[in-house]
């Protein structure tokens, strides 16, 4: 059997091309995830794992997809080689086990490594730089921006709903409420 193994980092990006890339090559069944490289949690992945049989063939886009990890995937690489489970990876071609075959997916897994770890590098340097010249600066998920519809949920809680009437009511949780109320009440504060 052919599978295919699609993976991007953030929920913002899209897959479709990666799978379309894949289906193209031949794909029968393709696992997909949004997880960033770090992680060592990709559940359809190790789902992937446990499906891969001697003789199948597993394809993806860039090595990348696989980890960043240099010896995590380099694992992963010969246990598929061990297996007879051929891994085609569509910008380099069929892997094998060659001596030429490892020296060239290890520099590709270095490189791939280093640009993550640079990545991270100049990021930390961006947030550092900000904090320091941007007395505003705050890390995290920007704050809710308090629109009509939040302004009408807050307004039917405070005129004497509960936290779960206003949660039915609106079709959203609890937890959701209780944090639009508290952002604009401590508005309305900052206003007086």
């Amino acid at each position: 059997m052919i599978f295919g193994y699609a993976r991007v980092s953030t929920q913002q990006q899209s897959l479709d091309e990666q799978i379309e890339q894949l289906r193209r090559a031949g794909a029968e069944k393709i696992y997909y995830e949004k997880f960033t490289g770090r992680t060592n949690k990709r559940p359809e992945f190790e789902k992937l794992k446990k499906r891969l049989l001697p003789g199948d063939e597993l394809i993806v886009t860039k090595l990348d997809r696989l980890g960043r990890k240099t010896s995590e995937t380099t694992k992963f690489l010969d246990e598929c080689f061990k297996r007879d489970i051929t891994v085609n990876v569509l910008n380099m071609g069929r892997l094998d086990d060659s001596a030429s075959g490892k020296l060239m997916r290890n520099v590709v897994l270095a490189f791939a490594e280093f640009e993550r770890d640079m990545i991270v590098t100049r990021t930390q340097e961006g947030k550092k730089y900000a904090k320091l010249h941007n007395k505003n600066y705050r890390e995290g998920r920007p704050k809710r921006v308090i629109t009509p519809k939040y302004r009408m949920i807050y307004e039917y809680k405070t005129s004497g709903h509960s936290y779960t009437e206003t949660a039915k009511a609106f079709e959203i949780s609890k937890s959701t409420i209780q944090r639009i109320v508290k952002q604009v009440e401590s508005e309305k504060e900052a206003i007086e």
